[in-house]
């Protein structure tokens, strides 16, 4: 694969010939054995812990592009793989092959009064289509998941890994073809330009599934383009209301890791809500302790009365992902207000009530429209690792199909087996 020059003509035909080898790889993909497949995968984490200094090597020279682009630092965080984050995605790959295969399930299985068997079955989807930015993990990580499922995928990374993500792609198909995985079923489109893009979100004749992974301006442009259905996930803008019945170490615990962990990730919290009856112990208090541990803090009005050299907040911050450490933070009257601040600025991704007030929490956790709500806990574990999926192919704030973070089933659809005795209808 190249990243030379190329004609948007040869660059159509190129993408349609993908779409087809894809296509193709995906039936076989569909009666391939769940033990087949999993050797495909332990072949691939074994051949990307031994290109571990290939890896590396072709990683620097994106990180060394970032930072000539004025790329942040979380954002350079992203992108870098260390050691452990390449032994990391290998080690992911294992994991998957201990999850119970999803194609094949019997999903119902009735008999009408006619006679007539009608199974519900689940099946791969075909071929999924995943366009992501900055993590060169996800193109491990969504090789692995989609490959598990049953289908075949074509990847596109964003230009500040395409290095990284291009000796990914070879080390993944290489391995897995050698073990006995259809050719086709894993390609990365080897363009930075964006016009391949565009172009491969009108392959619906290939491609049945578009997963979009990065920025909100990626997820519109994506959104506006496609012919093809797109699972979305727009934003993380993740809020942690604490409560005046919380346990106030718990809540400082919860908001120092949920942002400063790692802040470029979309589960980390943007926002603070503050119940009114703690404010003027804890606001200031709380402030003080973002700030020592580097975060920039703005507030809502009530919240610069309290602490007075604090930016005051815009509009925009309330529904701004920062993906930095920045901080916005607002104090409301009870659970009610928390939820109707969450509800019209969030993103419905992922929130957080802490309280010791069983009622309270149960009001929170029901009336938060998001894909994953918590109660005494960081959101920083809306994660497929952490909910137990191996790696995830993304994190939908979507309602249909799938929401929340995705695994294996999700990178599923289903369909009808109806048996019969020669029945017809009347």
């Amino acid at each position: 694969m190249s990243q030379g020059k190329i004609s948007v003509e040869e660059m159509n035909a190129r993408l349609l010939e993908m779409g087809e080898k894809a296509k193709y790889a995906s039936y076989r993909l569909a009666g391939m054995s769940p033990a087949r497949k999993n050797a495909c995968l332990m072949a691939m984490a074994d051949a990307i812990e031994a290109a571990a200094a290939e890896i590396r090597d072709a990683n620097a020279l994106d990180l060394d592009a970032g930072r000539k682009k004025g790329l942040s630092a979380a954002m350079l965080d992203r992108l870098t793989l260390d050691d452990r984050r390449i032994k990391g995605m290998a080690d992911g790959l294992r994991y998957v092959t201990t999850l119970d295969d999803p194609v094949g399930k019997t999903l119902s299985d009735i008999i009408r009064p006619n006679g007539i068997r009608i199974r519900k079955v689940s099946v791969p989807i075909g071929v999924i289509g995943i366009i992501y930015e900055s993590r060169p993990n996800v193109t491990v990580d969504a090789a692995g998941l989609c490959l598990k499922a049953g289908n075949a995928v074509i990847l596109r990374g964003g230009s500040e890994a395409i290095n990284s993500n291009l000796v990914l792609a070879q080390c993944l198909n290489c391995a897995g073809v050698e073990a006995g995985m259809p050719d086709g079923a894993v390609q990365l489109v080897p363009w930075t330009d964006r016009k391949a893009v565009s172009l491969l979100l009108k392959m619906s004749a290939y491609i049945d599934l578009i997963i979009p992974r990065g920025g909100e301006g990626l997820i519109r442009t994506v959104v506006e383009q496609s012919t093809i259905p797109v699972i979305k996930h727009y934003k993380g803008v993740c809020h942690v209301f604490v409560d005046n019945e919380a346990d106030r170490d718990m809540a400082d615990r919860i908001i120092i890791n949920a942002k400063c962990q790692r802040p470029g990730v979309c589960n980390a919290i943007e926002k603070v809500l503050v119940h009114q009856d703690i404010a003027d112990e804890y606001v200031p208090h709380l402030v003080q302790l973002l700030r020592d541990n580097g975060v920039e803090v703005r507030g809502g009005p009530d919240v610069c009365r309290l602490v007075d050299d604090i930016k005051p907040a815009t509009e925009e911050d309330w529904s701004a992902e920062y993906l930095d450490l920045i901080l916005t933070l607002k104090i409301v009257g009870d659970v009610n207000m928390a939820i109707g601040h969450i509800n019209k600025y969030g993103s419905h991704h992922s929130d957080c009530i802490v309280t010791n007030n069983a009622a309270a929490a149960e009001t929170f956790l029901n009336g938060v429209d998001s894909a994953t709500v918590y109660h005494n806990a960081s959101t920083r574990f809306t994660d497929g690792g952490e909910f137990g999926m191996g790696a995830e192919i993304g994190i939908s704030t979507d309602k249909l199909h799938a929401r929340g973070p995705m695994g294996l089933p999700e990178l599923t659809s289903y369909k009808y087996l109806v048996c019969g005795e020669g029945q017809v209808r009347s």
